[in-house]
């Protein structure tokens, strides 16, 4: 079985922790998902008071440039990994939710486009990399961890901060529990 990279997105950046089957992390880093000099979030704050057509062509350069850097992060992240991938966890991907800009600048929708955004592109950017994409549900993603790896857990989960120092915060937690489920 190969490498999993387990991502828990931010606005233009997340963390990826790597790790192996046996759930030893290889790697660990926050990626880049937006180049510099654009808006992390393009629906959310700048298309406020922008005129529709505005915002479209906003969010058009905005997920460009975040299809170029999410492709470049994961493929350093490729690189730098000792085996090759088999599958990428990211967080779950809302059934339904809309894509015209329209109905996003509306709520509930624009306090979550962004997000939404930003997870379309790395699954995307996954698959053309050849890797499975499976989703994880960040609220209970760690409690169904625990179950699967028993008295293990908390030296699976929360060991890596001992063996490897800061950061480990919640975010690679999380990311680290969904790479398990995918046993």
């Amino acid at each position: 079985m190969g490498l999993r990279p387990g991502i828990f997105d931010h606005l233009g950046w997340a963390v990826a922790v790597t790790a192996s089957p046996g759930h030893e992390v290889v790697d660990r880093r926050r990626i880049d998902l937006v180049g510099p000099g654009l808006p992390k979030a393009p629906v959310h704050h700048p298309g406020q008071g922008l005129g529709l057509s505005d915002v479209e062509e906003l969010v058009a350069r905005v997920r460009a440039s975040a299809a170029r850097v999410t492709s470049a992060s994961l493929g350093e992240l490729a690189a730098a990994l000792p085996g090759p991938v088999e599958s990428v966890h990211l967080r779950a991907l809302p059934a339904g939710f809309p894509t015209d800009i329209a109905v996003l600048l509306r709520a509930p929708y624009e306090a979550r486009a962004d997000a939404i955004m930003y997870r379309q592109v790395l699954a995307r950017a996954a698959e053309a990399r050849g890797w499975q994409v499976r989703f994880y549900d960040a609220k209970t993603i760690e409690a169904e961890a625990r179950v699967l790896l028993g008295r293990h857990a908390d030296e699976v989960l929360r060991g890596p901060r001992e063996r490897l120092g800061p950061p480990w915060t919640r975010d690679h937690c999380t990311a680290l529990a969904a790479t398990i489920l995918a046993l």
